[in-house]
C-alpha cells in the first residue's frame, strides 16, 4: 500500500513541470493572440482612416468662390509635394511653390460673372478695382476650402467604418485619425506658407500670353508685405486678358529699366527667328545678345541665315561662336543693327557690353580638337580669350555691365571684372558664381541653351533639344534684378515653358553655389564640344542635352 502511495507521489512529481509547460503555452499562445488581435484591429483602424480621408479630401475637397470678376473652383488634392496650380484657360496654367506638405491646391479661373464682365467692358478702370478685393477672396475661400475638407474627410470615414467595424469605439478611433491626419496636413501646409511664392511663378501655356500673365519684372514686389499687390496685379492682367479683344495688354516700361534677351546657339534653325521675334515683340527686349554658334559650318550659302537679324529692328550684339567662321562674322556685322564684338566693348541701351570670339573654329568633328582628345592647347586657347577680355574690361573707360564669351569655360579669369558674364555652348542653361576674387565684385555667369534647339542635332535623341533664351531685367544701376527663363519644346514640339526668377540682393547677384574654373593648361580643360565645367543649375526646367558645341 504505502510502495502504491510513493509510485503515485513520483509520477505526480514528474507530471508537474510538464503541467506547467503546458499552462505557459497556452498563456502565451493566448497572449500572442490578443496581441496579434490588437495590431490587426489597429492596423484595420489605420487603413479605414486614411482610406475614408482620402476619400473625403477627393470628394469633398472642393468649393467654389468669386475671385475678382472670376467664379473660381478651389480644390485640395493629396500630393507628394506642395504647390499651388492656379489654372486659366485656355490661357496657361502658373505653378507656385507656395507650400509645403502632402496637399496640392489648384485654383481654376472659370467664367468671367456676366454682370461683372459687362462693367469691366463698359468701365476698364474697374479691372482695377475688383481686383483689390482678390487677397480677401483668395483667403476666405481657403479657409472655407480647409474647413469643408477637414469635415468631409471626418464624415466619410465615420460613415466607412461605421460599415466596417460596426463598433462604435473603432468607429471613433478611426474618425479620431482622420481628425489628425487632414488637420496636420492642412497645418503644415499652412504653416510654411511662402506668400512671396507668388513673385516667382511657372508658366507653362501659350507664349504670347506669359509676359501679360506673369506680370512684369520691373515691378516686382521684393518686400514681403507687397504679397497683395502682387496678387492683385495677377488678377488685374488676367481680367484684361479675359475682356480685351484688340490686342494683349501693353504694360509701359518703368523709367531706367533695360530688357535684354539672351540668346545662343541657333545651329541654322529657323525656327528660332520666329521665337526671338515673338519675344522681343511681347516683352519689349531694348537689346538682344548673342553669345556664338549662328551656323553649323561657317560656310558662305550659311551666312544668309542671318539675314533675319535685321528684321527685328533692335540693337543686336554679337560675338563668335567656334561653329561661326570669320565670313559668318562678317555678315551679321553688315546688318544695320548688329554689333560684332571681338575683344571690343560697346555700349547699348545703356548698358557697356565686352564680349569676344571663340579662338577655335571647329565645323568638321573630324578635325576638331576633339577628335584628338583633350588637350593643354586648347584650354590655353579657351582661357586664354578669357584673360584677353579680362584685361580689355579692366582697361575698359566704362564700367562694363556684361561681358560674353562662348564656352563658359572662358568665364574663368573675368571673375571680378564686372558683375555679369554670358556664355553658351553647352546647349544647357546653367547658372553659377564665379571664384570671387578678394577686393573684387562677385561675378554671377549664365549659360543659355540652345535657342536654336541644337539645329538638326536635337532630333538625333529620343525627344528633341529644347528651345531656350532668357529675358534678363536691368535696373537703373544696370544691375541684373530679374530673369525670365524661356523654354520651347524642341522641333516639332509646341509646349512653352516660363520661369520667373528674382534676385533678392541685384548688388550681390543670385545665390548660386560657386563652381570650380579650369586653370590654364589644368587637368580640368576645357572642350571644343562643349564638354567643359559644368555649373549647378538652380531651376527645375534647365533643359539637358548633349553639349555639341
Amino acid at each position: 500500500m504505502g510502495g502504491q502511495e510513493n509510485e503515485q507521489r513520483g509520477a505526480g512529481e514528474t507530471d508537474l513541470p510538464a503541467r506547467r509547460e503546458r499552462r505557459w503555452r497556452t498563456w502565451w499562445s493566448a497572449l500572442r493572440s490578443t496581441r496579434a488581435r490588437r495590431a490587426g484591429v489597429v492596423l484595420a483602424v489605420l487603413l479605414v482612416a486614411l482610406t475614408g480621408t482620402v476619400i473625403g479630401v477627393f470628394g469633398g475637397g472642393r468649393v467654389s468662390t468669386d475671385i475678382g470678376p472670376f467664379r473660381a473652383d478651389l480644390t485640395l488634392a493629396p500630393a507628394v509635394r506642395g504647390g499651388t496650380t492656379v489654372d486659366i484657360p485656355p490661357l496657361g496654367a502658373l505653378q507656385l511653390d507656395s507650400h509645403q506638405g502632402p496637399t496640392h491646391l489648384t485654383v481654376g479661373l472659370g467664367a468671367l460673372d456676366q454682370r461683372k464682365t459687362e462693367a469691366l467692358i463698359d468701365d476698364p478702370a474697374s479691372i482695377s478695382r475688383a481686383s483689390q478685393s482678390a487677397v480677401t477672396d483668395v483667403r476666405n475661400g481657403v479657409l472655407r476650402l480647409g474647413l469643408r475638407t477637414l469635415g468631409a474627410a471626418v464624415l466619410v470615414t465615420l460613415l466607412l467604418a461605421a460599415l466596417v467595424f460596426r463598433d462604435t469605439r473603432r468607429t471613433a478611433w478611426a474618425g479620431g485619425v482622420a481628425l489628425v491626419v487632414t488637420a496636420g496636413s492642412l497645418g503644415l501646409a499652412a504653416g510654411t506658407v511662402r506668400p512671396q511664392a507668388i513673385e516667382e511663378p511657372r508658366y507653362e501655356g501659350l507664349l504670347v500670353n506669359a509676359p501679360a500673365i506673369v506680370g512684369d519684372a520691373r515691378r516686382i514686389a521684393n518686400d514681403y508685405s507687397r504679397y497683395a499687390e502682387q496678387l492683385q496685379r495677377l488678377v488685374g492682367n488676367v481680367s484684361q486678358l479675359y475682356t480685351t479683344v484688340s490686342a494683349l495688354p501693353v504694360y509701359e516700361p518703368a523709367p531706367g529699366t533695360t530688357r535684354v534677351l539672351h540668346v545662343s546657339d541657333m545651329h541654322l534653325n529657323p525656327t528660332g527667328w520666329q521665337l526671338i521675334r515673338t519675344v522681343v515683340e511681347q516683352f519689349g527686349i531694348d537689346v538682344v545678345i548673342d553669345t556664338g554658334d549662328l551656323t553649323d559650318w561657317g560656310s558662305e550659302p550659311e551666312a544668309s541665315y542671318v539675314g533675319s537679324i535685321g528684321l527685328l529692328k533692335k540693337p543686336y550684339v554679337y560675338i563668335r561662336g567656334n561653329h561661326d567662321s570669320p565670313r559668318t562674322a562678317a555678315a551679321v556685322a553688315r546688318q544695320p543693327n548688329a554689333v560684332v564684338l571681338n575683344n571690343s566693348t560697346t555700349t547699348v541701351a545703356g548698358l557697356t557690353i565686352a564680349g569676344i570670339g571663340d579662338p577655335r573654329f571647329t565645323p568638321d568633328k573630324e578635325t576638331s580638337p576633339a577628335g584628338s582628345g583633350l588637350t593643354a592647347q586648347v584650354a590655353n586657347q579657351v582661357i586664354g580669350a578669357g584673360e584677353t577680355l579680362a584685361t580689355t574690361v579692366r582697361d575698359s573707360p566704362r564700367p562694363v555691365n556684361i561681358a560674353l564669351v562662348h564656352d563658359p569655360a572662358s568665364a574663368g579669369p573675368l571673375s571680378g571684372t564686372c558683375p555679369l558674364v554670358l556664355a553658351g555652348h553647352t546647349h544647357a542653361r546653367q547658372i553659377s558664381k564665379l571664384p570671387q576674387v578678394d577686393g573684387q565684385q562677385p561675378t554671377q555667369l549664365m549659360v543659355e541653351g540652345s535657342t536654336g534647339g541644337a539645329g538638326l542635332r536635337g532630333l538625333e535623341g529620343e525627344k528633341p533639344t529644347p528651345l531656350s533664351m532668357t529675358v534678363l531685367y536691368f535696373d537703373q544701376q544696370k544691375l541684373l534684378q530679374a530673369y525670365d527663363d524661356i523654354t520651347v519644346g524642341g522641333t516639332g514640339q509646341a509646349q512653352v515653358n516660363l520661369e520667373r526668377h528674382v534676385i533678392r540682393d541685384p548688388a550681390k547677384g543670385a545665390d548660386v553655389p560657386v563652381t570650380p574654373t579650369p586653370t590654364r593648361g589644368g587637368s580640368e580643360s576645357p572642350s571644343p564640344s562643349g564638354t567643359g565645367p559644368t555649373p549647378t543649375s538652380p531651376t527645375p526646367t534647365s533643359p539637358t542635352a548633349s553639349p555639341t558645341g
